[in-house]
């Protein structure tokens, strides 16, 4: 066990005397990065942390949820895995790259599909509709 203590402070991890752990929000994210890569057992993972798998499940519900920003991973190059979408109502206009306001559109794009919004749409229904996308 002082082996996997020593791996996991050499992460970043918090191992207090009563064995209870803080692990910080980067680990996290690499350990779920981990699950998704192609061929991942998620046994090994948890046995490779030491970690339940109903924590590691929740870990990776947070990062689909936005909550969890996940790095890129190194073998996949600059490919995201998932983006958290930060939406919020402006106050005003929006200035353009000329220094006019003008009202923009909201566009979402999923492969194909392309939904276009009008720029007075409010964040909570842009928040509901890429939630079910």
């Amino acid at each position: 066990m002082c082996a996997k203590n020593a791996f996991l402070r050499s992460l970043g991890v918090e191992i207090h005397a009563s064995g209870q752990r803080r692990w910080l929000d980067e680990v996290k994210a690499r350990v779920v990065v981990e699950t998704l890569r192609p061929g991942a057992a998620v046994n090994a993972v948890v046995a490779r942390f030491g970690i339940r798998p109903n924590q590691l499940s929740a870990w990776r519900r947070m990062a689909k949820d936005g909550g969890l920003v996940l790095p890129a991973d190194e073998r996949d190059g600059d490919q995201a895995v998932f983006a958290p979408l930060v939406v919020c109502d402006a106050e005003g206009s929006v200035p353009d790259a000329y220094g006019s306001a003008t009202g923009r559109d909201v566009r979402i794009a999923v492969g194909e599909v392309v939904i276009q919004l009008e720029a007075d749409t409010p964040a909570a229904r842009i928040a509901e509709i890429v939630r079910a996308l």
